[in-house]
């Protein structure tokens, strides 16, 4: 069984995160969705809602499911028996990034493979940083979101 982990901060989740998540679903067996709880980072939206408004976003796909998790990728990928690390790129300049990482996942765990797929082109230039500095700023992030994050952004900075 091949069995993708995608993992990500997902602060919040995209139309290009659902992208990739639903693509994903059809190329493997189960493909987790694994929110990392990333307190350093200072997420705008708590890991529970998160992962509620994925496993809400996600339902329909019955091969995905969503956890959290903290600590080591690869200490979560055998907890999960997966065996393929899902990252997307969405330009050039992610490339060599993933490549450090994906270089780093190989000398931790050389079982494990790094999958890498590209968002459609209309979803390609949105970031979860973006998303969140326009709602931040009271704009419109309708055309970047589901209207569940774009409700739960809303309701994060009062906008």
């Amino acid at each position: 069984m091949n069995i993708a982990v995608y993992p990500g901060t997902f602060d919040p989740l995209t139309k290009g995160h659902f992208d990739l998540i639903e693509r994903a679903s059809r190329l493997f067996d189960k493909v987790v969705v694994a929110i990392s709880a990333s307190p350093a980072k200072g997420p705008a939206l708590d890991l529970d809602t998160r992962k509620r408004l994925a496993r809400e976003i996600t339902e329909g796909l019955g091969n995905v499911d969503v956890i959290g998790f903290s600590g080591l990728l690869t200490d979560m990928m055998a907890e999960q028996r997966a065996n393929v690390i899902l990252r997307g790129l969405r330009a050039a300049s992610d490339f060599e990034y993933e490549l450090q990482l994906a270089n780093m996942y190989r000398a931790q765990a050389p079982e494990l493979e790094s999958v890498f797929l590209t968002p459609a082109v209309e979803n390609s230039y949105i970031s979860s940083t973006i998303v969140r500095e326009i709602a931040k700023l009271g704009g419109d992030i309708s055309q970047l979101v589901d209207p569940r994050v774009a409700a739960a952004l809303k309701s994060r900075y009062n906008t």
